[in-house]
């Protein structure tokens, strides 16, 4: 393969991650939430076959799973992942293609305002709200 090659697939690979990706996130959203519902009914079936009161449902069991609040802590993690792959993706880049390096500054800055937030939302002390509230 040329170098040509992977530079015109690069796009094409990146777009069909990024949409398995959403897809594999959907599909594990929807089997955690099955797998809830016939843990449920299957304990409600229980109840009824023995004649004991139904269990109430649980207000977390229709809430949405994002709609907890975000901590600083939350962002912890991907700044650090983000931020040594960004060094990582630099200095492969410029060892290999030397006038491709800048490229892995960019999640090298998104790791960093990671870890900035970070730090500044735990000096805060409050935690900050999630955008899917």
């Amino acid at each position: 393969m040329t170098e040509n090659m992977v530079f015109a697939l690069m796009p094409i690979i990146a777009i069909a991650m990024g949409l398995g990706t959403g897809m594999l996130k959907i599909w594990l959203d929807y089997r955690r939430k099955r797998d809830l519902f016939q843990l449920h009914h299957a304990e409600r079936m229980a109840a009824i076959d023995k004649g004991v009161d139904l269990p109430t449902l649980p207000p977390e069991f229709f809430a949405d799973y994002h709609t907890r609040r975000r901590t600083a802590a939350d962002s912890l993690r991907p700044g650090l992942v983000l931020s040594l792959v960004g060094i990582a993706l630099t200095v492969a880049l410029f060892l290999t293609y030397r006038e491709y390096w800048v490229w892995g500054l960019i999640p090298l800055a998104v790791g960093i305002a990671h870890l900035l937030f970070y730090r500044i939302e735990q000096r805060a002390g409050t935690p900050s709200k999630s955008n899917h509230q």
